[in-house]
């Protein structure tokens, strides 16, 4: 058999295309704002995880400017070898005064759930995932050799029963997302450490989406709950809210140290560039001197779910989280109304399976802090009539 038949077969693209409603690799010609140019038109941006809205920001774009001015545009190798600038270190050694853990950083945050959950979990060792989990988790998983069990979206119930399965001779790390990207759910971190000491397992975080948005000045989920002392490894990415490239891992120094000796993905990956890794550092700094941000995009999430609410728009979510998922049924008519959503002018992303089941497709909007209201009510009127014609 030819190894490309699998290619040949696979024909879905051009059919949505055909139709006009592939919802794929749209074209952004605008920075990354509340409003935005998408192939010519002016956007109304509900669907970036610039949760901050820093990516905007002069004071972040002169930062990334000035770090290339001085180091040039790449590192040219790995943070192992001839690649640590001592902007990386800066970088690390305030996230570690920020989070209260020593850090280490990685080039994606992608990279840093495959980086640190092969490094940690070894083949005779027992993972226990959430099965929201993001992807970047599962991978890490299935690089480690270790045996994963998985459990119902936030169910404590069968997660303590994946604990029972666990030979006491094995290691078990529990992984779970902090805030999930596509719910909004905040994860029941308490119970899930609670469980955790009662059957010796370790517990590792995600905080891509929580950094910036929950916890005391933007510290995520541990902070929101106050168990930054329980949850042995956060990991966290640099994309999102502080509007820059790459990850980092939060623990302690003697895991730390275990990981940078023993992970392929840092070892064998050139570190993060200049630039990224300066502006990282420039919102980190921004956040901390501005605590009032996570607060007010606190805000304007609860503003925009309210509005959905008065609306009659059907959705789900936190309403402390700015991820807010509106159900939309079918693929088929999700893909019809992002499509007719972005030609009014309203940029949303299409959940569709096998991230959802078959009849529960979803529309994600995401929101930043500097949305204005204003802007919420047009991207709102237009989703509702949007919904009126084609639900």
């Amino acid at each position: 058999m030819d190894l490309f038949e699998k290619v040949r077969n696979y024909t879905v693209v051009d059919e949505y295309k055909a139709k006009n409603v592939y919802p794929y690799f749209h074209c952004l010609e605008s920075k990354q704002a509340p409003i935005v140019t998408m192939e010519g038109k002016r956007m109304i941006m509900l669907g970036s995880n610039n949760y901050l809205g820093l990516t905007a920001n002069e004071q972040m774009m002169e930062a990334g400017i000035k770090a290339i001015e001085k180091y040039g545009t790449g590192c040219s190798g790995s943070r192992f070898l001839n690649g640590t600038l001592d902007l990386h270190l800066e970088l690390e050694a305030e996230l570690s005064k920020f989070l209260h853990k020593s850090i280490c950083t990685f080039s994606t945050g992608f990279q840093s759930n495959l980086g640190i959950i092969s490094a940690i979990v070894g083949r005779n060792d027992y993972i226990i995932c959430d099965r929201e989990n993001h992807a970047s988790i599962y991978d890490g998983c299935r690089l480690s050799y270790g045996t994963m069990l998985r459990y119902h979206h936030n169910d404590m119930a069968e997660l303590e029963k994946m604990l029972q399965k666990v030979p006491e001779t094995a290691g078990c790390l529990i992984i779970t997302d902090g805030v999930f990207s596509m719910s909004g759910d905040i994860a029941k971190l308490p119970e899930i450490v609670a469980v955790a000491k009662k059957y010796g397992a370790r517990v590792m975080v995600d905080d891509a989406h929580a950094l910036g948005v929950i916890g005391e000045g933007g510290r995520g989920t541990a902070s929101y709950f106050g168990l930054e002392d329980d949850v042995d490894i956060y990991m966290g990415t640099f994309s999102k809210s502080l509007a820059s490239l790459g990850g980092y891992m939060a623990a302690s120094e003697e895991v730390i140290s275990y990981v940078k000796h023993h992970s392929r993905p840092f070892i064998f990956s050139a570190s993060i560039t200049p630039s990224s890794t300066a502006v990282a550092l420039a919102s980190l700094r921004h956040l901390k001197e501005h605590p009032e941000l996570p607060e007010r995009l606190r805000a304007i999430a609860t503003y925009a779910a309210k509005g959905m609410d008065d609306r009659g728009i059907r959705h789900g979510g936190n309403p402390e989280i700015p991820i807010i998922p509106i159900y939309t049924s079918t693929l088929e008519k999700t893909l019809l109304i992002g499509r007719t959503l972005f030609d009014r002018g309203v940029y949303v992303n299409p959940v569709l399976p096998p991230a959802t089941p078959p009849e529960d497709c979803l529309l994600r909007t995401s929101y930043m802090a500097t949305h204005s209201e204003a802007e919420i009510d047009e991207a709102l009127d237009v989703i509702k009539n949007v919904l009126d014609e084609l639900l």
